[in-house]
C-alpha cells in the first residue's frame, strides 16, 4: 500500500514536469553565408588520437580509466555523435583519426614514404566505405608544420586547404598583428605554385575562441539561458560575449570570414551538451543581426575564402621548430624514444620490399599478406608515436603491432623468394629481424660437415647496388662464392666485447632465454646486386674449399691484410680507398679528413657531451603575468648548461669503394639517478666558415635552409640559444634525430633521451656544390637497404638446381640515378600501384636536376601494360580530376598566380615513358 501511493506521488510530479517542457522553442539552425556580414563559421569538430597516454584499443573501449584522461572514449563519441547529426540535418561535424585518417602524423620525425602510404591507406579506405574524397588537411595538434606536409600531403593529394593548430609564439602574435594567419603556401622551390596550397593557422590553437565557448559536460562555462521564466535568462549577455568574440577575432583575419574550432580532443563523448548550446548560438545571434552565425566545415569555409578574390601572403618555408611559449621549444621530440624512431624505419623499408615481392608472385588470397604491417605503420606516424611521445605502455602496443605486422610480411618474403628462387623449393627462406644486435640463427651454423649457408640479397632500388653485407658466424675460416659459383673477398672482423654484452642481454630480453650458440665474428663481403631483383651468396667452410680465404688484420699467407698508415708525427691514417682519416697517434681522436678524389682536406674532430634538461624549478613569467613552470620532457628540449663525455663503444668504418665514413655508437643507460635527465649529443666539428648557415631536410624529401637565431617569417627574440636552433633531420642517419649548428663550422646531432641504444651515422664532405649526388642516392640506399633471407644447401648443385640472380625488370634497363620506385604494390582489386619519386631538387645538381625518364615496358618486362592510369598521391582520384577542381588562389605583390614549376606529361599509352621534373612524384594504377 505503502509502495503504490508512492508510486502514484512521482507520477503526479512527472505530469508537472511534462507540462512545464511543452513549451517548446524551434531554433532556427538554418543558416547561410550572409554578404556584407561578418560570417562566423561554427566548425564542430573532434579528433581521437590513435594512442598517447592509453593504446589506440583503450580510447576506443574508454578502458584504462585509472589514468589522466581516462574519461576520453571514442566509442561514446560516435554512439553520441551520430543521433545528434541525424536529429538536425543543419548541424555538421569533421572527425579526424581513430583510424580513418589514417591519422594526422608527426611532421618532423617521420620519412615522406610513410606519409604517402599511411595517407594513401585512410584516402583509399575513405573512398572505398563512404565513396567521399577528403578536400581538407586538418594537421591541427601535430608539433610543427614541414614544407613536404604542405606541398606533397596536402596540394598533391587534391586538398583545397590545409589547417593547423600549432605555430611558434612569437610567429602567431606576429601574424595576427599582420592578418598573416591565413596564406599561400609553397612549400617545393621545385614545383612552385603547382603545388601551393591556402593553409591557414588558429588564433586558439584548435579550440574555441575562449572558454565560455567550450560546452562538453566537465566544462562549466554560462550556458545560453533562453527561458524568461527562469531566474538565469542571459541572452543578451551571451550575444554580446558571442559578437565581440567574433569581432575581435575578424581584426586579425583578411575578409568577413572567421572560423570557430568548436571542439577539442575526445570532445563530443555527450554531443548533445556541444549543439544544444551552438543551436542557441545560432538562432539568437542571428536575430540580433550584427553578425552572421552558421554551421560550417572547412570546406565551406575555404569556399567562402576563395569567393572573396582576396590577395594572400606567400609562405615559402616551414613552421619549425615550435614554441608555445618562451623557454617551451618543442624540439625534444625529435629524438625521443630512438628506439621506436628505428624500428619504424626499419619496418618501413621491409615494407616497402615485402611488397615488391608480393607483387611479383601475386597476393595469396588466403595465405599471409601485408596487411597488417601497413596498418600498424599507418599508426605509427601518428604525432604521439614516432615523435616518441606517448607513455611507455602505449608505445609497447605501437611496436608489438609492428613485430605482429612484420611477422606476417615476413612470411610474404619467404613464401615470394622461395617461389622465385626455385619453383620446388619449399618454404625455407629465413630472416634476421635481431641482426642488429649481432644475433642471426640462420647465419651461426655449423659449416664444418659439408653444409652451406645461402644468402639471397635483394635490392629494392631501381638501379644496381654494391654494398657490403655483414653477418654473425661462429668461426673464421669460412669462403664465400657468389651467384656464379666464383669465390669473392671476404673479411672477417672481430665482434666487441660491448656487442657482445648487447647481443646477450637483448635476445634473451625478447626470445625468453640466452643465445644457444657463441659467436666472435663479423664476415663482411661486397654484395652486387641487381635493381628490383637478388644476387645469391653461398658460404662455406673454408677446411672443404679450395682458393684462398681473404681476412684482414691477419697475418697467415692465406689471408690478405689491410694495414693502416703511421707517420712520424705519431699520427694514424686509416682507409682503404679514397677516403682517409687521420687520428691522433697520441689519443685516438680523429683530426682530419681527406679526399683524395675530390682533393678535399679538413680537419675534423667529433666528440660526445651532454645537456642535462632543466627541471623548471625557476619560475619563467609569459606576456600573460603568470607564472609557467616548463622542464625538459618528451616533447620540450631546455638544455642547462653542456658537460663533455669521454667517448667509449664507437666504431668508425671506412669502406674501399666509398667515399664516406660510418659511425656507429653505443649510448646508454643513461644515469638520471639524480632525477635530472640528460640529452647526449655529438658534435662534428671543422674549420669551415659556414656563416650562421646550415641546411636540414623536410622529411628526408627537400632541404631547407637555416640561419641561427634567425626567421624569415618574423624577427626571433632569441631566449634558448640551443633548443631554439634545433630542427628535425633524417636524412643520412638511420633514423630521425634532432640537430643544430650552434657554431660555425660545427654540426650537432642529439642521439638519445634515455635507456641503451644503438644508431649509425654517415659523414662526408665534398666540394662546395658536389655533395648533392651522395646525399640523395645514398640517403635512399639508407633508407631501403638490403633485404637479407637465409636457406641452407647439403650439396654442391645449388648453382644448377637453382635461379641464382633475378630482376624483375629488363635485364639490360635500371632507372636514372635520380629516380627511385617508392611504391610497387598489388591492390586488392588486382590493378597495381606504382608511385616514381624524383630524387633531386631544382638546381641541385647540374647533371641530375633535370627532366628524367622511365620506361615502364622496360620495368614490367615480364608483363603487358593494359590500361595506366595517373592518380593523385593517395590515389583516392584521377590526376586530371584533382587538377581540373583545383582553386586558384591569388597572392600578394602579383597578379600572376606566380612559376609553375616544371612537370612530366601525360603517359602516352603507346609509348609509355613517365616524365619526371625535379622533385616530382607520379601515381598510377596499372591494369595489366
Amino acid at each position: 500500500m505503502a509502495v503504490e501511493a508512492c508510486c502514484l506521488r512521482l507520477l503526479v510530479v512527472l505530469i508537472v514536469f511534462l507540462n512545464v517542457e511543452s513549451k517548446f522553442m524551434a531554433y532556427n539552425t538554418t543558416s547561410q553565408i550572409v554578404p556584407g556580414k561578418l560570417n562566423v563559421h561554427l566548425v564542430p569538430h573532434t579528433h581521437d588520437d590513435v594512442g598517447w597516454r592509453k593504446t589506440v584499443d583503450q580510447y576506443y573501449t574508454g578502458a584504462n580509466n585509472s589514468l589522466l584522461d581516462a574519461p576520453a572514449c571514442v566509442r561514446n563519441v560516435l554512439d553520441s555523435l551520430v543521433p545528434a547529426l541525424l536529429a538536425d540535418k543543419n548541424r555538421k561535424f569533421i572527425y579526424a583519426e581513430q583510424k580513418w585518417g589514417m591519422c594526422m602524423q608527426d611532421e618532423a620525425a617521420t620519412h615522406y614514404i610513410d606519409m604517402i602510404d599511411q595517407t594513401t591507406l585512410g584516402h583509399r579506405f575513405i573512398k572505398q566505405e563512404f565513396n567521399v574524397t577528403p578536400r581538407v588537411g586538418w594537421q591541427i595538434d601535430s608539433f610543427g608544420h614541414s614544407s613536404v606536409q604542405a606541398y606533397l600531403l596536402a596540394a598533391e593529394v587534391g586538398f583545397d586547404s590545409l589547417f593547423f593548430g600549432r605555430i611558434d609564439y612569437q610567429d602567431i602574435a606576429t601574424r595576427k598583428n599582420e592578418k598573416s594567419l591565413e596564406v599561400v603556401w609553397r612549400g617545393s622551390k621545385s614545383l612552385g605554385s603547382s603545388a601551393q596550397i591556402f593553409a591557414g593557422a588558429f588564433p586558439t590553437l584548435y579550440v574555441p575562441p575562449s572558454h565560455n565557448f567550450y560546452f562538453d559536460t566537465d566544462d562549466v562555462p554560462p550556458l545560453v539561458q533562453d527561458n524568461m521564466n527562469l531566474g538565469d535568462y542571459n541572452v543578451a549577455d551571451r550575444i554580446n560575449d558571442f559578437v565581440s568574440e567574433a569581432i575581435s577575432q575578424a581584426n586579425i583575419t583578411r575578409t568577413n570570414h572567421i572560423m570557430w574550432t568548436m571542439g577539442k580532443d575526445f570532445a563530443y563523448q555527450y554531443a548533445n551538451s556541444w549543439f544544444s548550446q551552438m543551436d542557441k548560438f545560432i538562432h539568437h545571434v542571428n536575430q540580433d543581426g550584427r553578425v552572421n552565425a552558421l554551421y560550417s566545415t572547412p570546406s565551406i569555409y575555404t569556399d567562402a575564402k576563395h569567393a572573396t578574390n582576396e590577395s594572400w601572403p606567400i609562405k615559402s618555408d616551414d613552421f619549425f621548430p615550435y614554441a608555445s611559449e618562451v623557454n617551451a621549444y618543442w624540439t625534444g621530440y625529435f629524438t625521443s624514444r630512438p628506439a621506436l624512431k628505428r624500428y619504424v624505419r626499419m619496418m618501413s623499408s621491409y615494407y616497402l620490399a615485402a611488397r615488391q615481392l608480393e607483387f611479383f608472385t601475386g597476393i595469396s588470397k588466403s595465405g599471409p599478406n601485408t596487411d597488417s604491417l601497413a596498418d600498424a605503420l599507418a599508426i605509427a606516424q601518428h604525432h604521439d608515436a614516432v615523435s616518441g611521445t606517448s607513455r611507455q605502455h602505449v608505445a609497447d602496443d605501437y611496436t608489438k603491432r609492428l613485430s605482429i605486422g612484420y611477422k606476417e610480411a615476413e612470411k610474404v618474403v619467404a613464401e615470394s623468394l622461395s617461389c622465385l628462387i626455385s619453383s620446388r623449393l619449399s618454404t625455407g627462406c629465413k630472416s634476421c629481424p635481431l641482426l642488429n644486435i649481432s644475433y642471426c640463427p640462420p647465419s651461426e651454423v655449423d659449416l664444418s660437415k659439408g653444409k652451406h649457408l645461402v644468402i639471397v640479397v635483394y635490392n629494392p632500388l631501381g638501379w644496381k647496388r654494391e654494398d657490403v653485407i655483414k653477418i654473425p658466424v661462429v668461426s673464421e675460416k669460412v669462403t664465400v662464392k657468389d651467384s656464379t659459383g666464383k669465390e669473392i673477398e671476404s673479411q672477417i672482423l672481430p665482434l666487441l666485447n660491448a656487442s657482445v654484452s648487447i647481443r646477450n642481454d637483448h635476445v634473451k630480453a625478447y626470445l625468453g632465454i640466452a643465445p644457444s650458440v657463441t659467436t666472435s665474428y663479423w664476415l663482411a663481403f661486397s654484395a652486387t646486386v641487381p635493381p628490383l631483383g637478388f644476387s645469391t651468396y653461398m658460404v662455406s667452410s673454408a677446411a672443404t674449399q679450395t682458393g684462398h680465404l681473404k681476412i684482414a688484420a691477419t697475418t697467415s699467407e692465406r689471408h690478405t691484410v689491410y694495414k693502416t698508415e703511421t707517420s712520424q708525427n705519431e699520427t694514424i691514417k686509416v682507409g682503404p680507398g679514397n677516403l682517409k682519416l687521420i687520428y691522433s697517434g697520441n689519443d685516438g681522436k680523429l683530426i682530419q679528413y681527406t679526399n683524395s678524389r675530390s682533393s678535399v682536406k679538413e680537419s675534423v674532430t667529433q666528440s660526445f657531451s651532454y645537456y642535462p634538461g632543466d627541471d623548471g624549478s625557476v619560475v619563467d613569467y609569459g606576456e600573460d603575468g603568470n607564472p609557467h613552470f616548463q622542464a625538459s620532457g618528451a616533447y620540450v628540449f631546455r638544455p642547462n648548461g653542456t658537460y663533455p663525455i669521454k667517448s667509449e663503444g664507437q666504431v668508425t668504418r671506412v669502406y674501399r669503394e666509398k667515399e664516406h665514413a660510418e659511425i656507429e655508437f653505443t649510448i646508454g643507460p643513461i644515469p638520471v639517478d639524480d632525477r635530472i635527465g640528460k640529452e647526449i649529443v655529438t658534435k662534428i666539428t671543422t674549420s669551415m666558415r659556414t656563416n650562421k648557415q646550415f641546411y636540414t631536410d623536410s622529411n628526408g624529401r627537400d632541404f631547407i635552409q637555416r640561419i641561427r637565431d634567425y626567421r624569415k617569417d618574423w624577427d626571433l627574440e632569441v631566449n634558448q640559444p640551443v633548443a631554439g636552433n634545433y630542427y628535425p633531420l633524417s636524412v643520412l642517419v638511420d633514423r630521425s634525430v634532432g640537430g643544430s649548428s650552434i657554431v660555425d663550422g660545427q654540426l650537432e646531432l642529439m642521439l638519445h633521451r634515455f635507456i641503451l641504444i644503438t644508431g649509425k651515422y654517415h659523414l662526408r664532405i665534398d666540394p662546395l656544390g658536389e655533395g648533392a649526388k651522395w646525399r640523395r642516392s645514398f640517403g635512399q640506399e639508407i633508407y631501403s637497404p638490403l633485404l637479407l633471407a637465409f636457406t641452407e644447401q647439403n650439396g654442391d648443385d645449388w648453382t644448377n638446381s637453382h635461379v641464382t640472380t633475378f630482376s624483375g625488370m629488363d635485364p639490360s634497363y635500371t632507372l636514372p640515378d635520380n629516380v627511385a620506385i617508392i611504391t610497387l604494390q598489388e591492390l586488392e582489386d588486382g590493378k597495381v600501384l606504382f608511385r616514381l619519386a624524383h630524387l633531386y631538387e631544382i638546381g641541385e645538381d647540374k647533371h641530375l636536376s633535370v627532366m628524367a625518364s622511365v620506361e615502364l615496358k622496360k620495368v614490367f618486362a615480364n608483363k603487358k601494360i593494359k590500361h595506366i592510369t595517373e592518380m593523385s598521391l593517395s590515389a583516392n582520384q584521377e590526376r586530371r580530376e584533382m587538377e581540373r577542381k583545383r582553386l586558384v588562389w591569388n597572392v600578394q605583390g602579383s597578379s600572376e598566380e606566380g612559376p609553375k614549376g616544371l612537370r612530366g606529361g601525360p603517359v602516352d599509352p603507346t609509348k609509355l615513358v613517365v616524365n619526371l621534373a625535379p622533385m616530382e612524384i607520379r601515381t598510377f594504377t596499372i591494369d595489366f
